[in-house]
């Protein structure tokens, strides 16, 4: 679990791991990404964590942040749906539960608690549900 003495440090210093400056024709994506990786991990919003979760960077310190927005509000939105946070969690590959079955199971007891979901994010916690 990330330590709160970890939240003011970015995750280029948590991994100890500088990515070099997108090219010049990097995507929005890209360029969004590596910028997030420089910013402290405390001042991300619920759309930058959903981008990053998104793809897969910085699980091991991102993904402790998400689960305490989602226990306060499991439909925190990003900046696409009602859910969106939710979604990129549950979309995460299976590796990622089995190296830290706490934040499985405590992303377990969240969904396990919803009702009246949109029907993509009902398949998604019942594809979480069966990993």
């Amino acid at each position: 679990m990330t330590r709160s003495r970890n939240r003011g440090r970015s995750l280029e210093e948590l991994e100890r791991d500088r990515w070099p400056a997108p090219p010049t024709d990097a995507t929005r994506l890209v360029a969004t990404a590596h910028a997030l990786r420089r910013r402290p991990i405390d001042e991300l919003t619920v759309e930058d964590l959903r981008l990053l979760i998104g793809q897969d960077i910085g699980l091991p310190y991102l993904l402790p942040l998400a689960l305490k927005v989602l226990r306060d509000n499991p439909m925190a939105e990003g900046d696409m749906y009602e859910g969106d946070l939710l979604s990129a969690v549950l979309t995460r590959n299976l590796a990622v539960w089995t190296e830290s079955p706490d934040l499985g199971r405590e992303l377990r007891a969240i969904v396990s608690e919803l009702t009246d979901l949109p029907p993509h994010l009902q398949r998604k916690i019942e594809r979480f549900l069966t990993l």
